[in-house]
């Protein structure tokens, strides 16, 4: 059976492709616009490939992390369901649109990761190799997200690096579809995802399954 975190990982990069887009639909562009012709399919997937790659190492350090600390202190670990449940429903009320509950994790990112990372732009210009395109999306995947973070949290649950790294996985195969086809595809998709009936839907079915992990959270306090 596969594990519902797995499914939500997923869903939420999916769902969280408009917000991708936005920020990251341009950059995806223009490798397509710079890349030669023949090679631009290549390359966006090689991008978003390295872009996985990332969100997959991040996903093991902090579950790597995590596990360690949960194996010797219950209370961490319930902690940590805690968060992730919290998390779960601040992603759900972001996708509805209903609050920028995100945008100081994206704010703190840029200011402890990001403006140290981007520097090393510069090696990678221009893109005009499968392996820079690798390690293009590999430097933007550290590009403050606040969904990206929020996944993060899920992660942080998992019992294992390998499993926080598979977290990860889903949560980038979900952001794929528009990301790898950024253009006329893209759009349709991305007018789909952000239609407001799509978001409510899409972001309640992420809000009851944040209660859900709250009611298991408590359980675990309680017993």
């Amino acid at each position: 059976m596969i594990d519902p975190l797995y499914i939500s990982a997923f869903l939420m990069g999916l769902i969280g492709s408009g917000h991708c887009i936005a920020m990251c639909g341009g950059i995806a562009s223009s490798l397509q616009l710079a890349s030669d012709k023949r090679k631009t399919l290549t390359y966006s997937f090689a991008y978003n490939i390295g872009r996985a790659i990332s969100y997959m190492l991040a996903g093991s350090l902090v579950a790597g992390i995590s596990s360690q600390f949960a194996k010797q202190n219950t209370s961490f670990s319930i902690t940590l369901s805690f968060i992730a449940a919290i998390f779960m429903l601040l992603v759900g009320v972001y996708i509805m649109r209903l609050g920028p509950t995100l945008q100081w994790l994206e704010k703190v990112g840029k200011t402890l990761i990001w403006q140290h990372i981007v520097k090393l732009n510069k090696y990678l210009m221009p893109v005009d190799s499968t392996v820079k395109a690798i390690g293009y999306g590999a430097l933007w995947g550290w590009l403050p997200c606040g969904l990206v973070y929020s996944a993060l949290t899920w992660a942080m649950t998992s019992p294992t690096a390998f499993d926080g790294a598979i977290v990860m996985l889903c949560f980038a195969l979900g952001t794929f579809p528009a990301m790898i086809t950024v253009g006329i595809t893209a759009q349709k998709l991305n007018s789909i995802i952000n239609h407001p009936w799509t978001r409510i839907v899409l972001g309640s079915v992420i809000i009851w399954y944040g209660i859900y992990l709250l009611i298991i959270a408590t359980d675990k306090l309680v017993n």
